[in-house]
């Protein structure tokens, strides 16, 4: 017997092993999910529910109309960028490790569906700060919404989590505690990560450029990725593992597995800027978007070592300040390109990918479930996506 009505709307399947998880397997995985992400974040809040999203007290009243403003106010920015889409490779990854671990992933629909919830959140406050426009092929929830209500109502879906792990099967206090702690170990990470990254690695790179050393740049943008993605794709594996009764030395592996997925997935978002994103004929990424806004990602500190010194500070002298013509950053693609910067980055996330891979997989029973979290690592690491 499943532990919940919450969790009975529909349990994630799991599905046989692929080398190649196609296009349609992800979309199924994704409307799965998305059953469980409307439990926490309906298309109509009923009074009940809001009392519940509120945490209120029995004798707390709700005054009239409350309910559909708070519709208004948390719920619908959160679902208009649900609605859109994206990977939703999150829940899915954990989905699969529960099951490599030896659970059973059908008990945890809510928190599968909150891991996708709180990623939402965290898109709609990114792309306050960095003044994207699009994301998933729609506007954005701060050009579809007020800026300030989009990241009020980003930000409140991190307490997601909060409320579906109250929906799922009971643990010992130990154990809860360390979800808890675990999640909240997590944002501090990515907070701390996103402020580096707001900040920018520009003295590094300027540093760079000059001696001809990469390694400092590197460095930075690196333990960037690591705190601001790679940190939130290792918590996923925790909770998956504290979730199923994993060992430690398991848990551990496993943590460590999803932080490279989760920094190589970064690795190869900052190529994407590059290429550009594509999905059913509308553009989900614009091409350059991060150059043009003179950050400093992986393509641009790896070309120190690998473009001549003059061509590199030309380039660099021509994105630094941001606000590049289309021109510019045009040229500025082709030379990172041409250079083997690109490959450098696919080359960087591979390796992280496949070390990490390699300490977990023995600890591990062999299984269709462990080939299929293998796959999906890699899958989610260098496949073409939408966040």
């Amino acid at each position: 017997m499943r532990p919940n009505a919450v969790d009975d709307v529909l349990p994630i399947p799991r599905c046989e092993a692929s080398a190649d998880q196609s296009e349609a397997g992800w979309g199924y995985a994704a409307e799965v999910v998305g059953a469980h992400v409307d439990a926490l974040y309906p298309e109509r809040l009923e009074e009940a529910q809001a009392r519940e999203l509120l945490a209120l007290p029995a004798d707390c009243a709700l005054p009239p109309g409350v309910v559909e403003q708070l519709h208004q106010v948390l719920i619908e920015p959160v679902r208009h960028l649900i609605a859109a889409g994206g990977g939703r490779w999150r829940p899915y990854l954990m989905a699969a490790a529960i099951d490599a671990m030896g659970g059973d992933n059908c008990g945890y629909g809510p928190l599968l569906a909150a891991v996708e919830v709180v990623h939402t959140g965290s898109l709609m406050v990114d792309d306050v700060q960095d003044g994207a426009v699009v994301r998933r092929g729609v506007p954005a929830a701060h050009v579809r919404f007020d800026p300030a209500l989009a990241l009020n109502a980003g930000t409140a879906a991190y307490f997601a989590f909060d409320r579906a792990l109250r929906l799922v099967p009971q643990k010992e206090p130990s154990v809860r505690a360390a979800m808890q702690q675990s999640f909240f170990g997590m944002l501090r990470a990515a907070h701390a990560g996103q402020g580096l990254d707001i900040a920018g690695q520009r003295a590094a790179m300027d540093e760079a450029v000059a001696s001809g050393d990469a390694e400092r740049v590197l460095g930075a943008v690196r333990f960037t990725h690591r705190l601001k993605s790679g940190a939130a794709v290792r918590c996923l594996m925790e909770l998956g593992a504290y979730a199923c009764g994993a060992t430690a030395g398991q848990r551990e592996a496993a943590a460590r597995y999803g932080e490279a997925v989760g920094t190589a997935y970064q690795i190869t978002d900052d190529v994407q800027d590059l290429t550009g994103v594509i999905k059913r004929g509308v553009p989900t990424k614009a091409v350059g978007e991060d150059l043009r806004n003179g950050k400093v990602t992986m393509p641009l500190a790896h070309a120190v070592a690998l473009m001549p010194r003059a061509e590199l500070t030309d380039l660099w002298e021509r994105v630094k300040e941001g606000g590049a013509c289309a021109e510019a950053a045009a040229r500025a693609v082709e030379a990172l390109t041409s250079c083997g910067a690109l490959d450098a980055c696919r080359q960087e996330a591979e390796t992280l990918v496949e070390d990490a891979w390699a300490g977990l997989e023995p600890l591990l029973s062999p299984s269709p479930a462990v080939a299929h979290l293998r796959a999906m690592g890699r899958d989610t690491a260098y496949r073409s996506r939408i966040a």
